[in-house]
């Protein structure tokens, strides 16, 4: 019976086998090729242009606050508004400075009721006087009492413009017509001096602010023409150097320079950071790495490029970028001058997804084709 049994497992486990190795296939991936068009890395040795960032703000802008303390009693405006010169934009409670400016009115009114009398006293005493009929002491005295009632007058009077002029910061008005750009105060807040409560600027106008290292900023000459990148709307404007400063004392070794822009249709505001590309020529020691911007891949945080792998796949590369010169980008790492990448596709490319490449060559030239 054991034998019969042993006989019978055997069996079992021979047909299992050969059922198994009836039912495997091998697996073939017959799906098609995506087609896409490959292009040699550009490596530069000569940079037609220094590049620097920068950072657009208006012309005319102002961050106002004020010089005296108080509680906001409101604020008149919101960010977006448009208004007019003296617009008045905020108000401060300003109790105090009422109470301050009706005791300066008294002691105007009795100021200048001293003085009358003072002066009146004055006159029939210079009267007496050239009638030999007060003395020379007493003549002195009237006018000792005369010049100092004048002079209380006066200082009350300043007094009185002193306090006026605080009033000016209890009422915060527009310095020009322009734009609100940002409110940091709300009614009830307690003001302080000399912290921003309303920002503002005039619209149209707008200049760039740029950081030029010292090896540079020799190059740099006012009344130059440069070309100014806006990343964030990829356009790429005109502007012209009107100020080049001679030191780095407070800016930590980069030199100011600034540019204004010339009027534009494009959606440019305040704030927005820039490439500032100045007609400087650089020669560098390297090959710098070169790629069209419309290549680049990103995911969040990270950029990176199709290349061809060895079978014919696509090999996502993750890249380290650098600066940005017109329609392309610096490549600091990731990509070497050796290598092709992917421009285009009729498809969508994924790491492993099967290509048909066919080489072109970017900026005009001829393309050929490369057969697989």
């Amino acid at each position: 019976m054991k034998k019969i049994y042993a006989i019978l497992t055997l069996f079992v486990a021979l047909l299992v086998v050969s059922c198994g190795s009836e039912d495997k296939k091998t697996v073939v991936d017959n799906s098609p090729a995506i087609s896409v068009k490959t292009s040699p890395v550009t490596a530069n040795r000569n940079s037609p242009f220094l590049s620097v960032s920068g950072k657009i703000q208006a012309t005319k802008s102002a961050d106002l606050s004020t010089r005296m303390m108080g509680y906001v009693n409101k604020v008149h405006v919101n960010v977006g508004d448009k208004v007019r010169k003296g617009q008045l934009l905020v108000s401060i409670n300003n109790s105090d400075l009422q109470a301050k400016k009706a005791q300066v009115n008294a002691g105007i009114t009795e100021a200048t009721a001293a003085f009358n009398n003072a002066q009146k006293d004055y006159n029939r005493f210079k009267n007496l006087f050239a009638d030999n009929s007060a003395s020379q002491k007493e003549m002195d005295d009237m006018t000792a009492n005369f010049e100092m009632a004048k002079a209380r007058l006066e200082s009350a009077k300043q007094m009185k413009n002193e306090i006026n002029a605080q009033f000016a910061y209890s009422n915060i008005t527009a310095p020009f017509s322009g734009t609100i750009t940002s409110k940091n105060v709300e009614a009830g807040n307690m003001a302080n001096p000399g912290v921003v409560l309303i920002s503002m600027e005039t619209p149209g106008s707008f200049e760039v602010m740029a950081m030029v290292p010292e090896t540079e900023i020799s190059k740099i000459k006012t009344g130059s023409i440069v070309d100014v990148l806006v990343k964030s709307i990829n356009k790429t404007l005109n502007g012209k150097v009107t100020e080049v400063s001679t030191s780095a004392k407070n800016t930590g070794g980069q030199y100011l320079v600034k540019i204004d822009l010339d009027k534009t249709e494009a959606n440019i505001l305040s704030g927005m950071f820039t490439t500032v590309q100045f007609p400087v020529e650089r020669k560098t020691t390297t090959s710098m790495v070169l790629i069209p911007t419309d290549a680049i891949v990103t995911n969040g945080q990270l950029s990176g490029v199709y290349t061809v792998s060895q079978s014919n796949t696509a090999l996502l590369r993750w890249l380290r970028l650098g600066r940005t010169f017109g329609d392309q980008v610096e490549v600091l790492s990731g990509l070497n001058a050796d290598e092709a990448y992917i421009v285009s596709a009729e498809g969508k490319l994924f790491n492993g997804a099967k290509i048909s490449p066919s080489s072109v060559l970017l900026k005009g030239k001829e393309a050929n084709t490369e057969s697989n």
